[in-house]
């Protein structure tokens, strides 16, 4: 399972799964602040048992600065595939007041499935928090995924 969460901040690029959505703010972080990648990435390594998704890119190094979280993603998807595993199965869940996301999950699919999951294993909903919370107030968005790994044969 992963989860993520990013407040809104001005002068950023709103970046979810990997597409831009156009809207006035974007999210803040060290990285783009893909929130869906961002869970998504947590939950494959965590399926594998290898930490969270701050053991392998933590914010403190410079290296991860403005990195574009899809290519982040990728290279968790090739670390399952050097030990032995693939993902069969993602489901995905943002959680955002504004804006409307719906018309951009089969865009979010296909750039997703460029790292290695196929886009008909990957599924994405997107909710909003009825109002509630920071998430309600408009404040910023999150995600949470959960990933079924499978053992590929020697």
């Amino acid at each position: 399972m992963g989860y993520d969460s990013h407040r809104f901040a001005d002068n950023r690029k709103l970046i979810i799964g990997g597409v831009e959505i156009p809207y006035e703010k974007g999210l803040l972080g060290h990285s783009d602040a893909d929130v869906l990648c961002h869970a998504i990435t947590d939950a494959v390594v965590g399926a594998l048992g290898l930490g969270d998704i701050g053991t392998h890119f933590p914010d403190t190094d410079p290296k991860w600065k403005d990195a574009v979280s899809i290519e982040l993603l990728k290279s968790i998807v090739e670390l399952a595939r050097m030990n032995g595993y693939s993902v069969e199965w993602i489901d995905s869940t943002i959680i955002a007041e504004r804006p409307k996301l719906s018309p951009f999950i089969e865009k979010m699919k296909s750039a997703i499935s460029q790292t290695g999951i196929p886009a008909g294993h990957i599924n994405i909903k997107a909710k909003t928090n009825e109002g509630m919370g920071f998430i309600g107030r408009g404040e910023g968005i999150a995600a949470q995924a959960v990933c079924l790994l499978k053992k590929e044969k020697p």
